[in-house]
């Protein structure tokens, strides 16, 4: 390879790396950024770190839909922050079934489902006392089966099992709270059954 050639080739890997690294820098925003998380010594192993975070309660979830984005949280400290999509009508709280919106307010995860259509859910005790009123008042259903779920189906992973990194670019929900899979495997191994979320506007 004469050394025209090489000077080609090694500037066209510097191209290439330069370029992974703005459209990394693009979308690291959808990524799960563990800001002002829990920081570990760099000598840990990911199965170190990952023991550690499990023995680590989390006793809230915060739901940012604005920023969208969920928190999970022993006490007041962050220890992971993942990127979500909501609702289609992502404004303003759910008042009836089919309108498009989460819902917003203080719920529990009071069950799970791991056959769920979306890889595997958690599911938001709305509507609570308040909403089925409000909808009453209103003369409509009041809606349910909000859940905090995957973004792939369980028959797409099956024919595409890179789909765990898969995440949508607009919200896509009919109200529920939607992760990457890989997300949702996480979430679904650190938050236990009545575990208090809210869910901000």
């Amino acid at each position: 390879m004469t050394r025209k050639r090489i000077a080609i080739f090694s500037f066209a890997i510097l191209v290439c790396i330069v370029a992974a690294c703005f459209a990394y820098q693009k979308f690291e925003k959808y990524l799960p950024t563990p800001a002002n998380a829990l920081v570990f010594p760099p000598e840990l192993s990911d199965l170190q770190i990952q023991k550690i975070r499990i023995q680590t309660p989390i006793d809230n979830i915060h739901v940012y839909k604005a920023q969208r984005y969920l928190e999970l949280k022993h006490q007041d400290q962050v220890i992971q922050r993942y990127p979500i999509r909501l609702g289609f009508t992502p404004l303003g709280h759910k008042v009836q079934e089919g309108d498009g919106k989460t819902p917003e307010g203080s719920y529990m995860i009071d069950w799970r489902n791991p056959q769920s259509s979306f890889y595997k859910s958690l599911h938001i005790s709305y509507p609570n006392a308040t909403d089925k009123q409000k909808a009453k008042d209103l003369g409509v259903s009041a809606g349910g089966d909000i859940m905090i779920h995957g973004s792939a189906t369980s028959l797409q992973m099956k024919a595409a099992p890179q789909l765990m990194t898969y995440f949508p670019q607009k919200d896509w929900t009919w109200g529920c709270i939607a992760v990457r899979n890989i997300d949702m495997d996480e979430i679904w191994q650190l938050v236990n059954n009545d575990t208090v979320i809210h869910i901000h506007p």
